[in-house]
């Protein structure tokens, strides 16, 4: 089981459900490839450096979780196949990236509380 962060930014346009559903099925479908979810994080409606799909904001949303190897080329192929999805991004975790993922996990804790 390796360590991954993905990234992924959503359309605009869904709304507040729309958007809940979309991230409650790709955390379902993790969890169905043998995924532990170790974090997700809603980073709320951003503007992008560039236009994609004629758009110039999106939802962004990251999970942190734990996963075989296989789970990942899945998720991308999920990913693609929602038109929903703008863009991704998942990426493996060293024991740094891990230490800081942790580390900002722990501080966005204390200004929420």
């Amino acid at each position: 089981m390796n360590h991954y962060e993905t990234v992924f930014i959503l359309n605009p346009v869904l709304s507040e459900d729309q958007i809940k559903e979309t991230v409650k099925k790709f955390e379902d479908f993790l969890i169905s490839k043998g995924a532990k979810m170790i974090s997700k994080e809603n980073w709320g409606l951003k503007k992008l450096a560039y236009p994609i799909q004629h758009k110039k904001s999106g939802f962004y949303h990251l999970f942190e979780y734990t996963a075989p190897g296989e789970a990942i080329n899945d998720l991308e192929v999920e990913f693609k196949r929602d038109e929903r999805i703008m863009r991704f991004l998942s990426v493996k975790l060293d024991k740094h990236a891990i230490a800081w993922a942790e580390k900002r996990r722990n501080r966005d804790k204390k200004q929420t509380a």
